[in-house]
C-alpha cells in the first residue's frame, strides 16, 4: 500500500472510523479491485475514542485490511474521534485528498446514523467533494471533482438505490473485518456493547445475504444515490421483476 502523490484512484471510501469501510462497502471495494480499478480508503480519524483498543492499534489492523481488500491507497486523518465535525477546515482537508487522488467515484456513509461521526461523515465528504472543484480554494494541487457519489446504506432503514454483486468476495470481505482484532475479539472491554465474536460471522453474512435476494443474487451491499438513475437500453436491466 502507498501514500504516494502520484497514486489515482478510480474509487474513493471515505469513512470516520477505521473498520467501517470494511463493514458498509469492503465487498464492492474487493470487486472494484478485481476489475482493475484502482481503490483507496480515507479514514477521518485515528480511532483514539473507542471503546477497545487503540488508534496505533487500528492503525496496524487497518494496514492488514487495506491489504485483504487489495486497496491501493489508505489514510487515516486526524479528526477527533467522537466529534467529527463540518467545519470549513474539515472540508479542505478531505479537499486536499480528493484533488490529490482524483477519484471519479466517492463512496460515503449514508447520512442518517446512529453514530453523530458517521452522519457527519455524509454531509462533511459530500461538502469536501464540492470545495474539491472550486478554483480559488488553495490546497497546492488542481481542482477537481467526483464525477459520483454513493452512500454506503448497509445499517440504513432505506430502500437501496441498488445493489452491488459480492459474492465472490464475501470470504474475503469477512476476513477484512476480522483484521480488527482489538475490536471484534471477546474481551471483557464493551462486551455489553459488541456483537460476540462467535456471531460476527452469522451476523454479516446474513446482512449481505438479505441485500443479496434483493437483487437476484447471492451476497449484496446496498448503496443510495441521490440522483435519477438513466437506462440506454431497456432489455439489458439485469434484475428480473417476477
Amino acid at each position: 500500500m502507498t501514500e504516494s502523490p502520484n497514486y489515482r484512484a478510480d474509487v474513493l471510501a471515505i469513512a470516520a472510523h477505521r473498520d467501517d469501510v470494511e463493514q458498509t462497502c469492503g465487498g464492492t471495494l474487493l470487486r472494484s479491485a478485481a476489475r482493475g480499478l484502482r481503490t483507496a480508503i480515507l479514514d477521518l480519524t485515528q480511532g483514539e475514542a473507542g471503546t477497545r483498543g487503540t488508534a496505533e492499534n487500528r492503525a496496524r489492523e487497518a494496514e492488514e485490511a487495506a491489504s485483504i481488500l487489495g486497496v491501493g491507497w489508505r489514510k487515516a486523518l486526524s479528526l477527533p474521534d467522537g466529534a467529527v465535525e463540518n467545519t470549513l477546515p474539515n472540508r479542505i482537508e478531505i479537499a486536499r485528498v480528493i484533488r490529490e487522488l482524483k477519484p471519479r467515484v466517492v463512496i460515503l456513509p449514508y447520512w442518517q446514523a446512529r453514530h453523530p461521526d458517521h452522519a457527519i461523515c455524509a454531509t462533511l465528504g459530500y461538502d469536501a467533494c464540492f470545495v474539491a472543484g472550486l478554483q480559488k480554494i488553495e490546497t497546492g494541487a488542481e481542482p477537481h471533482r467526483p464525477f459520483k457519489i454513493v452512500y454506503a446504506s448497509l445499517y440504513a432503514d432505506v430502500r437501496p438505490s441498488f445493489i452491488v454483486d459480492i459474492t465472490p468476495f464475501i470470504e474475503q470481505r469477512h476476513q477484512s473485518l476480522m483484521a480488527y482484532q482489538s475490536q471484534y475479539a471477546n474481551q471483557t472491554a464493551g462486551s455489553a456493547l459488541f456483537v460476540p465474536e462467535e456471531e460476527i460471522r452469522e451476523r454479516t453474512f446474513a446482512e449481505a445475504r438479505h441485500y443479496g435476494l434483493l437483487a437476484g443474487v447471492k451476497y449484496g451491499e446496498p448503496f443510495v444515490e441521490k440522483e435519477v438513475g438513466l437506462v440506454d437500453d431497456l432489455t439489458l436491466i439485469p434484475v428480473q421483476s417476477i
